[in-house]
Order: structure tokens, then C-alpha cells, then sequence
């Protein structure tokens, strides 16, 4: 007999239909706000989390809950402290989205390179200033900055390098000197990088020490003529800091997938609603590896993927 499966987020059939062939029983939320939650929790076996935060209080709330699968890379969506206090499994997809994640990171690249978005505005009105009188700059031969060198640095990385012959260096404190492959030079100073790069790529994860890590005191060590690219988590980087960088020429423009709260608005600033992991295919690899870390806790197995720590 399976488990019933709560879903305060509907998951794509391809999900849906390994769950219900492996026996579960999946039944849908009707919101998600933690009194909903709390309310609805009851009873389930299993949950998967997309972009609903699992408090605490849902875990407090949950009296026979096993597991939680979170639909995504990262997992700061889930109180995983909680999650040990109550002895609930902590699953993930951290595979899933690293392809998308890494194409957006390179589109943006080459848009704000571009100055694409001061282009649109323009073109319409003068079409001739748009074309000759806003700077443009290319991607070849420049150097790239990888902050953060995991699956997804890695894959712009090598993107990067193969398709516009950049130079790539990368500063990432866990990841050791012999493990990265010869198109990425590692640099062991977060500031050295900075200060190198025509364009600086930020993939790293929330946690306490990364928290607006990227702030007023690096965009000093930024080239004027360089770019911040964000496709990790918008509280890494301080947004007014960065919005100041911006507008006074301190680095020469940003194209930001995540954000903090508030827009940011000049012209040299692109920005799209966290696209990075949103096309189909992340999308079905993300439900289809949340189904299996189920069946797999549900099993008995240990999971392939589970949240760091547990």
C-alpha cells in the first residue's frame, strides 16, 4: 500500500504518473500559506515543495510525515532544522535545472553585453542612435569570473569557453584545486577574480556566509567595463550596493535572474523573473527526481539525492 502525497503545487505528469504507478495516492493543496499547510498536512505520508516554504510549524503540524522533496536545486524553502528535529527526510533535485540555469546565465551574458535593453528603449525613437551610438561589446577573448564552481559554474564555464573562447577562472573555497578541468583556471582570492574579470557569473548557494557577500566592497574591486551576472539566489548579492555600483559607473551593468524584492531599474540592469530553472525539460527532470527520492525513502533505499546533512 503506498502514501499519500501532498501537493500544495501541482508537479508535471511525468511526476505524477511515476507516483501513481508506484501505488501513492497524490492529493492536491488548495493554497499555500502555512495555515493551509498546517491544516492540510495532516495525514500525508510525503510532500513536495516547489516554491512553498515548509516552516517549522508544518512540520509541527505534520503527524506522520516521512519525507519532503524539494523541486529544485536549492532548499532554502524548507526548515531543514526542523525537518531533523521531527526526523523528516529532506530529498532534492540538484541535477535537474543545471542545464537551463546555465543557458540563462549565458543568455543574459550576452544581452547585457549587448546593452540590449537601453537598444529596445532606444531603436523605436532613433533607430540609428540605437544602432551606432549605444555601446556594444562581444564575448570573445574576454574573461569570465565563476563564483561558485559546482555543476552549473562548470557548465557555463565550459559554454563559455568552447563557444566564445574565454578565459575562465573560478573561486569556489570547497571545491579542491585538482578537480577542475584545464579550460578553468581556480583563483584562491575572491577578490583577484573580481578584479580580473570582463564578466563575473555568481553560482553560489544561500547560506549564512554568502548572504550579500556580494557587496559595495567588491564592486571596488570590479573593472569598470565588467558585468555581474546572478542566476543563484537574490540575497547573495546587496541589491542597493549593487544598484549604486550601477548607476554610478562603478562596474558597467548587471543582468540579474533572482532578486531580493524591488526591481532594479536602470538602463544597464537586466532583469527577468527566475527563469534560470523554468523551462519544460528542467522542469520534468525536477519532478521525475523528486517521485523517485519518494520511492526511494519509501523503499527503504537510501536516497540519491538527499539535502546536505542528512
Amino acid at each position: 500500500m503506498g502514501w499519500k502525497i501532498y501537493l500544495p503545487q501541482d508537479i508535471l505528469p511525468e511526476g505524477r504518473e511515476y507516483l501513481e504507478s508506484h501505488g501513492h495516492t497524490l492529493v492536491m493543496g488548495t493554497g499555500t500559506d502555512e495555515e493551509t499547510l498546517c491544516r492540510e498536512i495532516k495525514g500525508m505520508d510525503a510532500m513536495v515543495c516547489r516554491t512553498t516554504k515548509i516552516t517549522r510549524k508544518v512540520f509541527e503540524a505534520a503527524d506522520q510525515l516521512k519525507v519532503v522533496a524539494r523541486h529544485g536545486a536549492g532548499f532554502d524553502f524548507i526548515d531543514v532544522v526542523a525537518a531533523k528535529d521531527h526526523g523528516v527526510m529532506c530529498v532534492f533535485a540538484p541535477t535537474a535545472n543545471s542545464d537551463s540555469v546555465a543557458e540563462t546565465a549565458v543568455m543574459n551574458m550576452l544581452i547585457i553585453s549587448r546593452n540590449f535593453k537601453a537598444v529596445q528603449k532606444e531603436f523605436l525613437n532613433d533607430y540609428m542612435k540605437a544602432k551606432m551610438k549605444i555601446e556594444k561589446h562581444t564575448l570573445h577573448g574576454k574573461t569570465l569570473g565563476i563564483i561558485g564552481c559546482g555543476r552549473i559554474g562548470t557548465l557555463v564555464a565550459e559554454k563559455c569557453n568552447k563557444a566564445f573562447s574565454m578565459k575562465v577562472l573560478a573561486w569556489d573555497p570547497f571545491r579542491p584545486v585538482d578537480s577542475y578541468p584545464d579550460f578553468i583556471t581556480p583563483i584562491k582570492d575572491l577578490d583577484e577574480l573580481l578584479g580580473k574579470s570582463d564578466f563575473v557569473s555568481v553560482h553560489s548557494p544561500l547560506t549564512a556566509d554568502t548572504k550579500e557577500f556580494i557587496n559595495k566592497e567588491k564592486f571596488q574591486y570590479m573593472k569598470g567595463t565588467a558585468y555581474l551576472i546572478n542566476t543563484s539566489r537574490g540575497m547573495v548579492v546587496n541589491e542597493k550596493d549593487l544598484y549604486d555600483a550601477c548607476k554610478e559607473g562603478v562596474i558597467a551593468g548587471a543582468a540579474l535572474d533572482v532578486l531580493q524584492e524591488e526591481p532594479i531599474s536602470p538602463d544597464n540592469v537586466i532583469v527577468s523573473p527566475h527563469i534560470g530553472g523554468a523551462t519544460k525539460e528542467a522542469s520534468i527532470n525536477a519532478s521525475l527526481m523528486c517521485a523517485r527520492g519518494i520511492e526511494e525513502v519509501y523503499e527503504g533505499k537510501k536516497p540519491t539525492y538527499p539535502v546536505p546533512g542528512f
